[in-house]
């Protein structure tokens, strides 16, 4: 597929705000609409749109409490990554988790409600997947810059 500069512009675009119509999209890029659904159609059949989604405000849904909890596997065998990402998958309070290099195996990152819920959910959920060896946890205490846009 062909990516020019009005796909890369039509991208930061549906990053911005994805409800734009089609009608108003046609204005910035000053195409048509038929166009712009052809082009967006595009972008989603060759997987640079992998999907839509609303972007939900942490404190109106009480989650505001953002913790970043570094992992270190006993061992690093395969068996116990395939294991432990299975497991980490099926806990609701972890948003995100990446497989990293360092002194620690991964970042995982918490939302729950406050400082109680997060100590429940590091001795009832976190620490009883096996294989974990140690955690290391960070709180935040202001979101300085938080965007799900990737700047193209």
């Amino acid at each position: 597929m062909k990516f020019d500069t009005i796909d890369k512009q039509l991208l930061n675009s549906l990053q911005n705000d994805s409800k734009q119509t089609n009608k108003e999209l046609a204005n910035k890029l000053e195409l048509s609409t038929t166009a712009v659904y052809e082009r967006i159609k595009k972008l989603e059949r060759n997987g640079f749109i992998d999907k839509y989604v609303a972007l939900v405000k942490k404190e109106k849904v009480k989650k505001s409490f953002v913790t970043f909890c570094h992992i270190k596997l006993v061992q690093h065998t395969h068996e116990y990554v395939i294991r432990f990402e299975k497991e980490i998958k099926t806990l609701n309070e972890v948003v995100e988790c990446y497989h990293i290099s360092g002194d620690y195996d991964y970042l995982v990152k918490v939302t729950v409600k406050d400082m109680e819920t997060f100590r429940e959910f590091m001795v009832k959920k976190l620490t009883t997947i096996n294989h974990i060896g140690s955690t290391h946890s960070m709180f935040t205490i202001s979101e300085v810059k938080h965007t799900t846009a990737i700047n193209i």
